[in-house]
């Protein structure tokens, strides 16, 4: 009984085979599908956003070689460039890192860094090696965007860089350009980033950044003015040479300040906009104030006067002219000229607050400006055309009292206002010239000169007849008189007082022989001295007896 209940049952021991019996061929390929799996798990978990970035070129650009970086660390790749559907640009695809999602925020920039020349110096030139990439800049936007437009240049301004920007008017741009420095005291501590037309077209909106600490120097009084080349100046102290750096004479450049009495060290906001100034002394000058407008006409010639000259009142620059043009006058059948010039009367300081002060009760300045100007025109007030410089024979207008000038009538009413003129001190000072000329016509030079050479002729002959009659008479008298004194000297005793009385007598009568044919020989060589006199550097021995030791 226990045998046949252990032994087994048919069939039961083959179905116990096919539960638990696995080959173990199968063990390979289940742990390859495991570990196949778990890599691409792993990769699809790794891996970045793909993000689309178009350029106007795809110069430079190559599917799977052409990488992208941030401070020069690779963070994605182009895996396809494609053509645009316009066909005026190329798309690249640009599959990132997973660490790199960051880029891919609605205000990131990239670009493609190539060998370049710039303001800023020559940029990319490793490239000419390793080959051209996709530089990256990471935005601060937490919105996604997976197209993007890349920029033809690098940003001027990358990786975060603290500080802040501003923006500048100007008439024109100059000799800036992108990567053009700003200095500061000659420092350069920041750079232009933009520039671009404004919108009426007439002038030029350009953007700088100045890098922190810097950045709290630029006030909300600070004056920008443009550095570029040399600023040359002639004044009467001589010429003056003046340059922020070489670079801004080959590169251009911006610098700021303050005026020296300015009290105001608030430092400006953001984006705060400026007026860019041609030159340091503008930039730094006073205030210019509510412009006056002026209307000068001139009978004379002007030439020299050009637009932009400067009008002076009492020797400071208040202005400059605007336009220089002709005129007809039916009634005198002249050509005035007429000179249309701009006043900034706040640029003589005190005085114009002393002014503004005593009209207080006036209602508006142009009615001020009118009481002022009618005043001073009945108290000599003119405009007058000077020569600024001789060798150029530039002309200003200079401003100034003239007591004695005939007085005039002045409608303050018209606009704008019209001064009385005086001529040119040139003009004067040829009406003078032609007055001296016009008395000298007016003598009798040629009754002078007769009478004149008359005289000459007399005095010729009479210079002969003392020089072959007088002389050789008195000669001969000084001889005879010689001779007599030494035959009397040879007959008195010697060392007589008498004796010593005639040698002497006879050394003077020596002397006087010789300074009588020293007198007839000068006489001969230079007959004019009769005229005229003895020349100071004659030298006096010539017309002097000597003395004998």
């Amino acid at each position: 009984m226990q045998e046949d209940t252990d032994a087994p049952v048919p069939g039961e021991a083959q179905v116990k085979t096919q539960r638990w019996s696995v080959s173990l061929v199968w063990i390979v390929p289940v742990v390859a599908l495991l570990i196949g799996a778990s890599l691409v798990v792993r990769n699809w978990m790794q891996e970045g956003p793909v993000i689309s970035i178009t350029f106007k070129t795809g110069q430079g650009l190559e599917a799977h070689k052409t990488q992208v970086k941030y401070r020069n660390v690779v963070i994605g790749e182009v895996t396809a460039v494609e053509l645009a559907a316009d066909k005026k640009s190329v798309s690249a695809k640009v599959q990132l890192n997973k660490e790199a999602e960051s880029f891919a925020t609605r205000d990131s920039v990239f670009w493609v860094v190539r060998p370049r020349i710039g303001a800023g110096g020559v940029s990319g030139v490793d490239t000419l090696f390793s080959g051209n990439f996709i530089g990256a800049d990471a935005g601060q936007s937490g919105e996604r965007a997976k197209t993007f437009t890349g920029l033809e240049s690098p940003p001027a301004i990358t990786y975060g860089e603290q500080g802040k920007s501003f923006h500048l008017h100007a008439r024109d741009l100059g000799s800036l350009d992108i990567g053009s420095p700003v200095y500061f005291r000659k420092i350069p501590v920041g750079q232009v980033v933009s520039y671009a037309l404004d919108p009426q077209g007439k002038g030029v909106d350009i953007g700088i950044f100045v890098l922190a600490p810097n950045d709290a120097f630029v006030t909300q009084d600070t004056r920008f003015w443009n550095a570029s080349g040399v600023d040359v100046a002639f004044g009467a102290d001589g010429i003056k040479v003046n340059t922020q750096s070489l670079s801004s004479i080959l590169i251009g450049g911006v610098a700021f300040g303050l005026p020296e009495r300015s009290t105001v060290d608030q430092p400006a906001a953001e984006k705060a906009s400026f007026e860019l100034f041609a030159d340091e002394q503008s930039a730094l000058a006073p205030p210019d104030g509510l412009a006056q407008y002026f209307r000068l006409r001139f009978d004379e010639s002007l030439r020299g006067l050009k637009p932009g000259a400067p009008v002076e009142f009492m020797g400071m620059e208040v202005g400059k002219v605007l336009s220089v043009q002709l005129d007809f006058d039916i009634k005198t059948r002249t050509f005035p000229v007429i000179v249309d010039a701009v006043l900034f009367p706040q640029r003589i300081g005190p005085a114009h607050q002393k002014m503004i002060d005593e009209l207080k009760h006036v209602p508006s300045n142009q009615e001020a400006t009118s009481r002022l100007l009618a005043n001073f025109v009945e108290h000599g007030l003119r405009a007058q055309p000077r020569t600024g410089n001789l060798l150029t024979g530039q002309l200003y207008i200079s401003l100034d009292f003239y007591p004695d000038a005939a007085k005039v009538d002045f409608d303050p009413s018209l606009r704008p206002f019209r001064l009385p003129t005086i001529p040119g001190s040139l003009d004067k000072l040829q009406d003078e010239v032609q007055k001296v000329i016009d008395k000298i016509n007016k003598l009798p030079l040629e009754s002078i000169a007769s009478n004149l050479n008359g005289n000459l002729v007399e005095m010729r002959k009479g210079l002969k007849h003392f020089n072959d009659q007088t002389l050789p008479g008195v000669q001969a008298t000084l001889d005879d008189l010689r001779k007599t004194l030494q035959s009397a000297n040879t007959t008195l005793d010697e060392g007589s007082p008498q004796r010593e009385q005639v040698s002497q007598t006879l050394r003077e009568l020596e002397r006087m022989s010789r300074s009588l044919r020293e007198l007839s020989d000068y006489l001969s060589r230079h007959p004019e001295s009769l005229l005229r006199g003895r020349p100071q550097n004659a030298e006096s021995t010539n017309l002097q007896p000597r003395s004998s030791n």
